[in-house]
């Protein structure tokens, strides 16, 4: 089940972070992410266990998924495509007419995850990422 993150979720998505990053977010990051009126947490939940997360923020507009992660042994059971079609779902409720990401370019599974749902390679964005430093690759569906 997809839903909204609550106080309760917190250490779960924290800890999905830990594992799924290199350069995880804090806690207090995710504790502050209950309070933003930008961003929307969506979490991925299985008899009681969350397995994985998804934020993205939305400006005049236009959204930008800025994380999204399910945890490495949950992996390849489709957890991301429903994090994804809620994530679409709310944007086109919310008025998105359009949502960007960045991706590792090494990340084949995610980019073909994200062309899946109508995003398009755009450009390039040089050393983006550290630990390992690496290219990030924009992607865009202009017509959500």
């Amino acid at each position: 089940m997809v839903h909204e993150m609550s106080q309760s979720d917190v250490s779960g998505v924290a800890e999905i972070e830990r594992l799924c990053f290199s350069d995880p977010w804090s806690l207090d990051t995710v504790k502050e992410g209950l309070e933003s009126s930008l961003d929307t947490w969506l979490v991925l939940e299985e008899e009681g266990n969350i397995l994985g997360y998804c934020v993205f923020r939305v400006i005049a507009g236009e959204g930008e998924l800025l994380r999204i992660a399910v945890l490495p042994e949950y992996r390849g059971r489709g957890l991301s495509k429903k994090l994804m079609d809620r994530l679409v779902e709310s944007s086109i409720k919310n008025g998105v007419k359009s949502l960007s990401l960045e991706v590792r370019e090494s990340n084949k599974k995610a980019r073909n995850l994200y062309r899946y749902y109508g995003f398009q390679e755009e450009t390039i964005r040089k050393n983006y990422y550290l630990n390992p430093c690496e290219n990030a690759i924009i992607m865009w569906n202009r017509r959500i």
